[in-house]
């Protein structure tokens, strides 16, 4: 299949390269000048230098799917919800309206379950079918990326997969966020000041994600005008502390985690854990 992929050179988008290579697919990319991969590639890609809102409509022909894994500010501090609107939804929506023009009818497009937000607490795994009641900028523009796009797939008959990702870990991650920090603290045998760790998330590595992302691009059962949600998670749930004290032993650390030390962010949700399999037709 001819993919052409947006957010190819981060976190999910450098792991999904590499697998959709390996399985044969052709890969044109978009990226930003001067952007590299999160994790080295050992074969090229043939890459579009352009920003997600330049007019890309030259760059569709001949392409069968396309994968948008691009967002704008997914780590926190998030950037205003303004820009936030821009890049995720008018942009992203642009993007898929002049592919659609070009005679792509296949994309598949990545949420977060950040989505859910406060509904997430009704649900011991929370259903793709689950209402949408998103805080904070960042889940904003992804709650109404999604309704828009899932709109614009029904309006043009459009064949569209929104994936909605749990907790993703794992070789190429923001050094920032918390398993790199982990791992960094283990490896030089320091102490890990962390939260109380009690909220209980859907934790799946990255390598996964992106073999359910090529997975998709099978369009199994997938109708025009149709669009599916699937939430993109194991369906099992483990405290934030559990999963910290399980790489603590795979890495050996001799340092001390210090569970408490720092407080938790702002509007945490307790519980959310993804219910995978259930697929919404929405």
């Amino acid at each position: 299949m001819n993919l052409f992929v947006t957010g190819a050179t981060g976190f999910v988008g450098s792991n999904f390269l590499k697998q959709a290579h390996a399985l044969g697919h052709s890969i044109k990319a978009l990226r930003r000048s001067g952007s590299h991969t999160r994790i080295p590639l050992d074969f090229e890609v043939d890459w579009v230098d352009a920003e997600l809102d330049n007019d890309l409509s030259n760059h569709f022909s001949g392409i069968d799917c396309v994968v948008h894994l691009a967002s704008h500010t997914p780590n926190p501090p998030y950037d205003t919800l303004d820009k936030c609107l821009y890049w995720n939804v008018l942009a992203s929506a642009n993007l898929f309206q002049a592919a659609a023009n070009s005679g792509v009818r296949k994309f598949v497009a990545t949420g977060t379950y950040f989505e859910y937000g406060s509904a997430g607490d009704l649900h011991e795994r929370i259903p793709p079918s689950c209402e949408l009641r998103p805080t904070l900028s960042y889940p904003i523009s992804k709650a109404t990326a999604s309704v828009a796009l899932l709109g614009l797939a029904r309006e043009l008959n459009l064949e569209l997969q929104v994936l909605r990702l749990f907790q993703v870990y794992g070789e190429g991650e923001a050094e920032k966020r918390f398993w790199p920090s982990l791992r960094k603290a283990a490896l030089a045998g320091a102490d890990f000041p962390m939260s109380a760790g009690t909220q209980i998330r859907d934790f799946i590595n990255v390598s996964d994600v992106a073999k359910k992302i090529c997975e998709a691009l099978k369009f199994s059962e997938v109708k025009p005008g149709q669009p599916h949600i699937r939430n993109i998670g194991t369906g099992e749930g483990q405290s934030l502390l559990t999963f910290a004290q399980s790489w603590w032993e795979v890495w050996r650390a001799t340092g001390r985690l210090i569970p408490g030390a720092l407080p938790s962010r702002p509007g945490e949700r307790p519980r959310l854990v993804a219910n995978i399999e259930d697929i919404h037709v929405a």
